[in-house]
């Protein structure tokens, strides 16, 4: 699963990756997460960055998910390219049989265009759900099937 982070605001002086979710998106969080609760499997892990609005955006998305899946914050999400975030899936281990991304554009975007070798837009809060074929270490362009994308707002 892959899921953008919810609208951010854009305060003067703060930097990037320190910027709050704006009331959007602390609106937008809670329905990604009802959404996800409601067409995929819980979580074996969850991969987030750093990023105040995608910390923010897990805080609320959890709430509604039930159950509580092991989280690794990760700086390395944080402005990612999709070579970097397939490095990173490549380190998953084998008992994650489903996980949880939740980062920035247009890294996102990319590593879901190249896993399932067709163009995604995901917009903030929006979720790309993958299957994908073989043990993590496989993660290569094609390797997954694009099964659906949503748009949640709350």
């Amino acid at each position: 699963m892959i899921l953008r982070h919810a609208k951010s605001d854009w305060p003067y002086g703060v930097a990037d990756d320190q910027r709050p979710l704006a009331e959007r998106g602390r609106r937008d969080a809670p329905a990604a997460g009802r959404w996800l609760r409601a067409h995929v499997p819980a979580f074996d892990l969850v991969l987030c960055s750093t990023a105040k609005r995608a910390r923010q955006t897990w805080h609320l998305v959890r709430r509604e998910l039930g159950g509580s899946p092991e989280v690794s914050h990760d700086g390395r999400l944080y402005g990612a390219s999709a070579d970097t975030l397939t490095r990173i899936a490549r380190e998953l281990p084998g008992d994650a049989h489903t996980v949880l991304f939740i980062g920035h554009n247009p890294g996102l975007e990319d590593f879901v265009s190249t896993l399932a070798d067709r163009g995604c837009t995901l917009k903030t809060s929006a979720i790309a759900v993958l299957s994908g074929t073989g043990d993590w270490t496989d993660v290569r362009p094609g390797w997954a099937s694009l099964d659906d994308v949503a748009k949640p707002r709350g």
